[in-house]
């Protein structure tokens, strides 16, 4: 099993004591994912190296390239390669699909996330859920991503996302080096269990900036809540697109800046 982790020999320094020791350190592994849609390319993404079926389906979902993850007809993972072929229906004109896609580069950096919001001039989707939620469930859910988050906890150098439904179940739980790459993978996990995101909440580690915003609304997910912070671009892509962004939920207290109805106080 690829690991999400690797070992390397370090020398720590401390300044406070004036002493140094070599010893082994976990760090976050990241490698590149050679996406195709049936035989055309549509990006290198750089991951974490686990769950990578599902990232494949949930970015394809996310960028709009797939409408339901019953559009696949396979899905061909070589892992040796770093390649994912995920092939259409022969009813689905894939170039068709790519052609209108946002996407701006074709190397989507963990850093980044896949192409400026700010750039993207097309049709924003918008979300018409009825979903409501206790803003105390929400606090409940994002706490758990603290003690379910064990790569983050090893090096740091990973974030998490999770779904959950209008119970607060936890449908799906992922971390990569990308905190838009842990948004696409539980996207896809949650697509291939025939999850209906309408009634579900998606939370994360990283900043909700435009791109991860994006992508809850092109599922219609109608609640995307973090840790972090929101960024200009988060904001403005949630009012386009009627979702509920609520930032720095910590302790007790959090920031809803966006469509408030939908979480209780």
């Amino acid at each position: 099993m690829v690991s999400l982790l690797r070992q390397v020999d370090i020398l720590k320094l401390n300044l406070s004591t004036g002493k140094s020791e070599k010893t082994i350190d976990l760090i976050a592994e990241e490698k590149p994912l050679y996406l195709f849609v049936n035989n055309i390319f549509w990006a290198t993404i750089l991951c974490s190296p686990t769950e990578l079926k599902e990232l494949a389906v949930g970015h394809l979902l996310s960028e709009g390239i797939l409408k339901s993850a019953e559009e696949i007809e396979e899905i061909v993972l070589k892992e040796e390669e770093n390649t994912c072929k995920v092939r259409l229906k022969s009813v689905i004109n894939a170039e068709d699909r790519v052609k209108v896609s946002r996407l701006h580069s074709r190397v989507i950096s963990s850093a980044c996330g896949s192409g400026s919001p700010l750039q993207y001039s097309g049709k924003i989707p918008r979300v018409e859920s009825k979903l409501k939620v206790k803003a105390a469930l929400v606090f409940e859910c994002v706490n758990q991503l603290n003690f379910k988050a064990e790569g983050f906890r090893k090096t740091g150098g990973l974030h998490v996302s999770a779904i959950y439904n209008h119970d607060g179940m936890l449908v799906a739980l992922a971390e990569d080096v990308g905190r838009h790459n842990a948004v696409d993978k539980v996207i896809g996990m949650s697509a291939l269990k025939g999850v209906d995101f309408d009634v579900c909440f998606v939370e994360l580690s990283g900043r909700m900036s435009g791109d991860v915003v994006f992508k809850a609304a092109n599922v219609g997910l109608p609640i995307v809540a973090s840790l972090a912070a929101a960024l200009t671009s988060g904001v403005d892509m949630a009012e386009k697109a009627n979702v509920t962004l609520a930032g720095f939920v910590r302790g007790k207290r959090m920031n809803i800046y966006t469509v408030p109805e939908r979480i209780a106080f």
